[in-house]
């Protein structure tokens, strides 16, 4: 019997160890070492953008942005229901609340025109991800938030190295909002284990941001030089990421290229290969429109109903292969009912639930081999109920 194919698997790259060793050689382990800074000017060319902060978690990186943003009891924020819990935990800790709009099932990103009926005088921000690495409509987007005067937070945790737009007009994502936000937690494409960054496209907001991620304290200020000591200053916690962590960071973002290499071979397999099978049971599969930049950190299938969700699954267990749902709506959660609100009146998101409820997503990874993807897509087409 094979081994299970696993959902998920962290990829190995080739300075990790080497990278490990020289950390742990030196009388530096700490946050802001010389892995530190490689890795953030890796991750600030990738993006085209001046600033970096490396924090160690995505989720602090969003908690940096609602500091940053001063938010308070009586503000909101907009975002979209089916998004990991950091994006509303970050407004929630704030005092602040979140406000779920739907989403636009033909990606599972946030509904423009949902988000310009949810803003009001009360908005202090709109959140939004970019599911899969597919890029939100940010113009649209950008032009609700413009004219509300408010600032946009780049969820990019699925997103690192994609762009929205095409030739010279293209950017990349985490680059256009006042904040952008990375992931590296080992499910993620680019991984440190536990890491994440915040992207400061607000120069002004930039040496708040320093203080913030340094308990408080100039610290980074010191460091550069440009005082003599450093003071506690202001509101802030240790967002810093451990050198260890950057050190395996930096050795990822050398070798990106290659992982994403690797993880587009996965998805281009699933794309042609279950093409026809879901044409057979009509069927619809995460599609690569020609105009967005996807950066294949998931495939998914959209089965017709939950039930049907279920059962693809439970055909893929059984075969050992391990395929997941994803988010529960977080305004149907219990947090989500307690600190948030719909933006619809009957709070009700149908295009969120029904998005959720039939959800499948296959295994990808960048160290699959040619065999374990040939036995998934054998897998998925041997499932005819639909």
């Amino acid at each position: 019997m094979p081994d299970d194919i696993v959902f998920s698997r962290p990829f190995r790259t080739p300075a990790e160890l080497p990278n490990l060793e020289a950390v742990l050689a030196s009388d530096h382990a700490h946050g802001d070492g010389p892995f530190t800074a490689s890795a953030t000017r890796r991750l600030t060319g990738l993006l085209g953008v001046s600033d970096a902060l490396l924090t160690t978690s995505g989720t602090h990186a969003l908690d940096m942005a609602a500091l940053l943003l001063e938010l308070e009891p009586g503000d909101e924020v907009v975002l979209p229901s089916f998004t990991f819990s950091s994006g509303a935990t970050s407004v929630v800790l704030r005092g602040a609340t979140p406000v779920f709009v739907d989403i636009d099932e033909s990606t599972g990103n946030i509904d423009p025109e949902q988000v310009a009926e949810a803003v009001t005088g009360r908005t202090r921000a709109i959140s939004v991800t970019h599911y899969g690495g597919v890029p939100v409509a940010l113009d649209e987007i950008g032009r609700i938030a413009a004219a509300a005067g408010i600032p946009v937070i780049e969820d990019n945790a699925h997103g690192l190295g994609g762009r929205t737009g095409t030739g010279p007009d293209a950017r990349m994502l985490g680059s256009v909002g006042a904040f952008g936000m990375q992931s590296f937690h080992d499910t993620k494409n680019v991984h440190c284990g536990e890491g994440g960054a915040l992207i400061v496209n607000d120069p002004a907001l930039l040496e708040r941001a320093e203080i913030i991620r340094e308990k408080g304290t100039n610290r980074a200020r010191f460091l550069r030089g440009a005082v003599d000591k450093y003071t506690w200053q202001d509101a802030g916690s240790s967002y810093l990421l451990s050198e260890l962590n950057a050190a395996v960071l930096d050795s990822q973002l050398a070798s990106f290229a290659e992982i994403q290499a690797r993880r587009h071979r996965v998805w281009n397999a699933y794309a042609d290969g279950l093409a026809g099978w879901a044409d057979d049971l009509d069927l619809r599969l995460m599609s690569d429109d020609p105009g967005l930049s996807h950066t294949a950190h998931m495939f998914w299938v959209l089965m017709p109903d939950h039930a049907g969700q279920g059962a693809l699954i439970d055909h893929l267990r059984a075969l050992g292969i391990r395929a997941a749902f994803h988010y529960v709506p977080l305004h149907s959660s219990p947090a989500g009912e307690r600190f948030g609100r719909t933006a619809h009146p009957d709070g009700v998101l149908a295009r969120t639930d029904s998005f959720s409820s039939r959800l499948v997503r296959l295994p990808l990874w960048a160290g699959m081999t040619d065999a374990q993807v040939e036995r998934v897509l054998e897998g998925v087409r041997a499932y005819r109920t639909a």
